[in-house]
């Protein structure tokens, strides 16, 4: 399904931002700064109960969750994250390989007064959930991965040019096989910046939501002003694409992971990456269940956010 180009309307600035973003939803969810592990990192929690960490991914922030935040804050306290270099997080240097990411997180636990959590990991998130299991197991309860693993050693064969059963205009085809392009882009130093900056973001938002996506317009024009602003800056952009340029160090590190004894979800939309879920997963941890998302492209969260609140309910108790 393609997506046709419309004219974007505009929301005024002060309604983008994470206060009132937080505010707008039930749950009386709030926006709160800490420093921790030597970066600002930003969130927004609400509800009561056992701790869940909610983790967003590219080129996206912790909005991306605002569909199964008031759902999950009965019986949950939730704590959405902004990674660093993510949204109102910091955007340092350096930091952004996923076990980095993850000591940021463990952190933030301490923080907040928590000895162990549950995470709910989306893209970039779930690598970073899948580095917090493997890396702090004593705080980890249970790790859910939606639609995307950790970086591991086949992640090193990923070619340059398309092999010819690929297709590389979207994800939303006939067969599993996408081209992601994206990986090497994000790869070049500073001219994703200069291609991007000036509002020219938002043309690179709308084309992976216009093609990941089963329905695009599950991801409406305001989320889509939010994510636009989140990655406006010169700054923003050369932080998200750090979580990409690490991934050589990910995949190091992964080498000296063993199984997560912690239970794994992991989800998989059925026109994304469930059948690549399904073959994987099931060696990398000790109690591993892997779910379908039918309908459903990789923004898993916004395209289908009920089934996604059902799974993580029976998966967390």
């Amino acid at each position: 399904m393609r997506e046709e180009v419309t004219m974007p309307s505009t929301t005024a600035p002060e309604m983008l931002s994470d206060a009132a973003l937080a505010a707008s939803l039930e749950g009386g969810f709030t926006s709160h700064v800490a420093e921790v592990n030597g970066v600002r990192l930003h969130y927004v929690e609400g509800g009561t109960g056992t701790p869940l960490l909610l983790l967003g991914g590219w080129p996206q922030t912790w909005w991306q969750w605002n569909k199964v935040m008031p759902s999950l804050a009965g019986r949950y306290r939730v704590i959405a994250v902004d990674l660093r270099g993510m949204g109102g997080s910091d955007k340092p240097v350096d930091g952004y390989d996923k076990k980095t990411m993850a000591a940021d997180l463990r952190s933030l636990v301490t923080h907040l007064g928590l000895e162990s959590v549950s995470i709910a990991g989306h893209d970039i998130g779930a690598m970073v959930a899948y580095a917090y299991a493997a890396n702090h197991p004593e705080a980890t309860d249970k790790i859910a991965l939606l639609d995307v693993p950790h970086p591991d050693a086949g992640w090193s064969q990923f070619g340059l040019l398309p092999e010819p059963d690929q297709h590389v205009d979207s994800v939303i085809e006939a067969g599993n096989r996408s081209y992601l392009w994206w990986f090497a882009f994000n790869q070049v130093q500073g001219l994703p910046e200069l291609l991007l900056g000036d509002g020219r973001v938002r043309l690179l938002i709308d084309w992976l939501f216009g093609r990941q996506a089963k329905y695009p317009t599950t991801i409406d024009e305001h989320s889509r002003q939010v994510y636009a602003n989140a990655y406006a800056t010169a700054d923003a952009i050369r932080a998200g694409n750090g979580w990409y340029r690490t991934f050589n160090q990910d995949i190091a590190d992964e080498r000296g992971y063993g199984p997560i004894n912690a239970p794994i979800l992991a989800l998989g939309g059925d026109e994304s990456n469930y059948e690549y879920l399904r073959n994987l997963m099931p060696t990398k941890g000790t109690d591993v269940t892997v779910v379908e998302i039918v309908n459903c492209g990789h923004y898993v969260p916004e395209e289908q956010p009920d089934a996604v609140i059902e799974a993580l309910v029976t998966f967390l108790g």
